[in-house]
């Protein structure tokens, strides 16, 4: 039996983005990236949901204003206080999570 793969014509970068489009898909993306405590990962996931968010043309405009101010802070710090806020509240028996808001109709 011979079986032919099928090329993908598709970059996992754009399957990535695309399933970012899905607020269910991209808040435990964020999540799982958070957790990993690395704050260029984080800014990487911010990045793709944002470009993802950009395709749908779903952004004000402060959002891109943000990601900079966010990023700027990430690296000079290297994002110690989200990830101090962190170890906090797992001590204290939390911790944080990334959830869909819900959005008033």
């Amino acid at each position: 039996m011979k079986v032919e793969m099928m090329s993908r014509s598709i970059s996992y970068q754009e399957e990535l983005i695309e399933s970012l489009k899905d607020p269910l898909e991209a808040a435990p993306y964020i999540e799982a990236c958070l957790e990993e405590e690395n704050s260029e990962v984080l800014q990487l996931a911010l990045n793709d949901v944002v470009e993802a968010r950009h395709r749908m043309n779903e952004l004000s405009e402060d959002v891109t204003a943000l990601l900079g101010k966010l990023g700027e802070q990430l690296s000079e710090k290297k994002g110690s206080e989200i990830y101090c806020l962190s170890a906090l509240l797992d001590a204290l028996g939390f911790q944080l999570t990334v959830t869909v808001k819900q959005r008033n109709s």
